[in-house]
């Protein structure tokens, strides 16, 4: 039973819950949006008052596209928020907080043969040319 409290009161596992729970709420926002808002819009241009009540029946079965047509628009609506409102600064974020500075040169040019030598060297390993201070 210890293991389990520790467990549970790990702070990731507090995150994700808060997070579930807030993903739940946010959902619940964006799909009163689409229904109240965007799916009577889209009705409005389309022609149709509510996709909602779009069925179809096959044997006394009721296929509801409509209410699925809604759903979809709202999952595209929370995907493309989350995606330029978190994914897109949040990326924007890391790649600012990675860039470093150039390191310091560890090599030189020879002038005299274009090689590569330490920076402190005094002659070229490779054409023995002594090298300016």
């Amino acid at each position: 039973m210890r293991g389990f409290k520790a467990f549970l009161l790990r702070g990731n596992v507090v995150d994700l819950a808060i997070a579930v729970v807030i993903a739940v709420a946010f959902a619940t926002v964006v799909t009163a949006f689409v229904k109240d808002l965007v799916t009577p819009l889209i009705a409005a241009l389309g022609g149709k008052p509510d996709f909602a009540s779009l069925y179809f029946t096959i044997n006394n079965a009721k296929f509801l596209y409509g209410d699925f047509i809604n759903v979809l628009i709202a999952f595209l609506i929370i995907a493309a928020v989350i995606y330029f409102f978190v994914v897109v600064p949040y990326a924007g974020l890391l790649a600012r907080s990675r860039k470093e500075a150039p390191a310091d040169p560890t090599t030189k040019k020879c002038p005299e043969c274009l090689s590569e030598i330490p920076k402190d060297a005094r002659r070229c390993a490779f054409c023995s040319s002594p090298q300016p201070a």
